[in-house]
């Protein structure tokens, strides 16, 4: 990923209002970021519970959306997150919604997804996991790759013209 100023940072974001914009709080790590090894940069909020970001590059531009979290604890013993495609302990990937871009978003309209509740996933697909009994290890390229991919899918779906039901 390109590396980008904070300047960058704010005016990428595609479904948030001036006053979001405004109390958008960086990672206190930003000043050191390793954009060369980032897919995609995504973090939580540290003032603000169950808020998150995340910016991937489309066509070359960095487009961020803010996503929130869903409320609650899952029955499950475990999940698998849709972007990085790792199962974790279910209390570690949550429910992340973005509302849409545009006049959709303005509506109500969202997109959600199933994501690690820390917005880790560019690290999560460079872990060696173990490995199930009948389980083959895809490529760490392949995975990293494929989150890449998903991720910017999600950022893509925000970005969506979606009709408004009246």
């Amino acid at each position: 990923m390109r590396p980008l100023t904070e300047e960058d940072v704010r005016s990428s974001f595609v479904n948030a209002s001036p006053d979001e914009l405004r109390i958008v709080a960086l990672p206190l790590d930003f000043p050191i970021v390793d954009w060369d090894h980032l897919d995609f940069f995504a973090w939580r909020d540290p003032r603000t519970r169950g808020r998150g970001y995340l910016i991937a590059e489309l066509d070359g531009e960095p487009r961020g959306v803010v996503v929130r979290a869903a409320e609650g604890n899952s029955r499950a013993r475990s999940a698998m997150c849709n972007l990085c495609h790792t199962m974790q302990p279910a209390d570690q990937v949550a429910l992340f919604t973005a509302r849409r871009a545009g006049s959709a978003g303005e509506h109500g309209d969202s997109v959600g997804t199933y994501i690690c509740t820390d917005l880790s996933c560019h690290e999560n697909v460079r872990l060696a996991m173990p490995l199930a009994p009948s389980e083959v290890r895809a490529s760490v390229d392949l995975r990293i790759d494929g989150t890449r991919r998903r991720t910017e899918a999600f950022v893509g779906r925000v970005l969506e013209t979606a009709e408004v039901r009246r």
